[in-house]
């Protein structure tokens, strides 16, 4: 017999699964033509994480996932505005008004921010990682750290 935090965690994406598509208000959910995202590749994952924490320019995102990845993932200038791009076209991200009082150069920068449905399609990426882990822990394959 399965203890009960083994039971939960056989049931825990069972339950992420439930609780994205019935509970999360509508506005929220990932679109059914949007699924197919899932998981994030590495370059739209870093972007839409660069960008969590506010609107950001290319560069600034580049710096971002140099820095998040601690240097492990790179991504060019044609990769990040190709993905931008398309996230741009999905409606994941968007275009934001750049602040008065910059400089020319500032003033050609474009910046980013997330969208309603950007958040959402990171943060069921992201519960589904910590699923993976809590998995993974379970299985002895990678070692409990203190929280």
């Amino acid at each position: 017999m399965l203890s009960p935090e083994k039971k939960f965690l056989t049931l825990y994406p069972s339950l992420i699964y439930q609780y994205m598509t019935l509970v999360m208000p509508s506005a929220n959910r990932i679109p059914d033509d949007l699924q197919h995202l899932l998981p994030l590749t590495p370059a739209v994952f870093f972007i839409l994480f660069a960008l969590a924490d506010g609107e950001k320019h290319g560069y600034a995102i580049m710096q971002s996932v140099s820095r998040t990845s601690d240097n492990q993932f790179r991504m060019g200038p044609g990769t990040l505005y190709t993905t931008i791009q398309r996230l741009l076209d999905l409606d994941l991200i968007e275009e934001t008004e750049s602040s008065g009082g910059q400089s020319d150069h500032e003033n050609r920068r474009r910046y980013y921010k997330l969208t309603r449905t950007g958040k959402a399609i990171l943060a069921t990426d992201i519960s589904r990682m910590e699923s993976v882990v809590r998995l993974a822990r379970e299985k002895k394959l990678v070692p409990k750290t203190s929280e």
